[in-house]
């Protein structure tokens, strides 16, 4: 699959009606109300820049699930409130995303003008890539743009079906930037390379790990995953969460990353807890030092100075996944550590995976950091080295190499 995909800044879009993909899919509180626009304001240079051109530009998103059927609840009218004062411009929402009605806007509208149209998942033709929904989503555009990078792991009408009935497909600013950030780790990074990879299950991570093995230098590994590993030391664990069914696959990793000359980096000591509760009491032990009846809630002080130190020392670091049980205060100080070294580093930084962005929000170095992404499964199956549908379907960049 080519990650070098035509952008919209390659496009003219001069009073073109422009068909964009956005994901506007935010968290709502119970009077309706957006709680994090993180994804709307992601989205803004798009939209700027093809309002600036001109262009006629129809937003299409899907909001929770509504499992195919209109519920008020995830109507998109708080978005586009919310959208409406980040730009400054009354956004008209309209009430569904097809038929008449909606074409009938579409052909009102003057260059410059922003539509955004109903939940896309009112209809159950959206998930099903339903092509006659597509060709009716198609009929309102000249032109179209995927900057829905969250949603580019699912061959849906609005990311996969629609491309069939337009003849540009462009990638947006988001899009842009997540497939030259993250297609730049898996064919040329910059050495030292290093992973730092969290997260409750191996089993979530090993297609993730095989396909970046080959590209690193070191692979720190921390959270409830890294136990099933010590397991696979012969390391006593105590309680902690293990996979016994994955020990196997976590010492062929070991192995593999052996043969390769990757550095698999383990916790060296712990934070314990007899229970998953923020008032349990904690310990910090070493490496082998976990006692029956007590679990690894957190990586221990020990582990973040060396961690720290591998991430200092990298010109390309990647972090997906916390260090402990994040979601529990007392819990959390491994993944808040790992994200100040994060911010720290003078190498590339990428952060993807609601935790680890979680963490570099708290500690307010977002600025720091090259490259978040906005995606969650689609960051995850980019670097597992599969194809994404929302992506392999937009136009080439002419000239680019597979």
């Amino acid at each position: 699959m080519r990650l070098e995909k035509l952008s919209i800044a390659d496009v003219p879009i001069e009073g073109k009606r422009v068909f964009v993909r956005v994901d506007f899919n935010v968290p709502l509180d119970q009077q309706g109300h957006v709680t994090d626009d993180t994804r709307i304001r992601a989205s803004l240079p798009t939209i700027q820049h093809a309002m600036a051109r001109g262009a006629k530009l129809i937003l299409a998103s899907h909001l929770g699930r509504p499992a195919g059927k209109v519920d008020p609840r995830y109507s998109l009218r708080p978005v586009a409130r919310c959208l409406s004062g980040l730009l400054g411009k009354n956004i008209t929402l309209t009430d569904d995303c097809i038929g008449p009605m909606v074409e009938e806007l579409v052909g009102l509208m003057r260059e410059g003008d922003v539509l955004l149209l109903e939940n896309l998942r009112f209809h159950p033709e959206e998930e099903k890539n339903d092509l006659r929904f597509a060709q009716q989503l198609a009929r309102l555009a000249d032109v179209y743009v995927n900057d829905a990078f969250g949603t580019a792991h699912r061959a849906h009408a609005s990311t996969e079906g629609i491309t069939q009935y337009l003849p540009v497909a462009a990638a947006g600013l988001l899009m842009q930037a997540e497939l030259a950030h993250l297609g730049q780790l898996l064919t040329t990074p910059a050495h030292p390379s290093v992973a730092i990879l969290g997260g409750a299950k191996v089993s979530d991570k090993i297609d993730l790990i095989v396909n970046l093995l080959p590209r690193l230098d070191q692979l720190l590994i921390g959270g409830g995953m890294a136990y099933t590993f010590l397991v696979a030391e012969g390391v006593p664990i105590g309680n902690s969460l293990v996979e016994a069914d994955k020990v196997d696959v976590a010492r062929d990793i070991l192995s593999r990353a052996k043969s390769l000359g990757v550095t698999i980096q383990l916790p060296e000591d712990h934070v314990i807890a007899e229970g998953l509760d923020a008032n349990a009491d904690t310990r910090v032990v070493p490496k082998d030092g976990i006692p029956s009846g007590w679990m690894g809630v957190d990586i221990g002080p020990q582990t973040v100075a060396a961690f720290t130190h591998a991430i200092h020392g990298a010109k390309t670091v990647i972090w997906n996944g916390p260090m402990g049980i994040f979601e529990i205060a007392p819990f959390a100080s491994g993944t808040t550590a790992v994200a100040m070294a994060v911010a720290a580093s003078q190498g590339t930084t990428i952060v993807g995976g609601g935790d680890s962005v979680a963490a570099v929000n708290q500690v307010g170095a977002a600025d720091r950091i090259t490259h978040i992404s906005t995606g969650g499964g689609a960051f995850l199956e980019l670097l597992e080295g599969r194809e994404l549908p929302g992506v392999a379907v937009l136009t080439d960049k002419p000239g680019a190499e597979t």
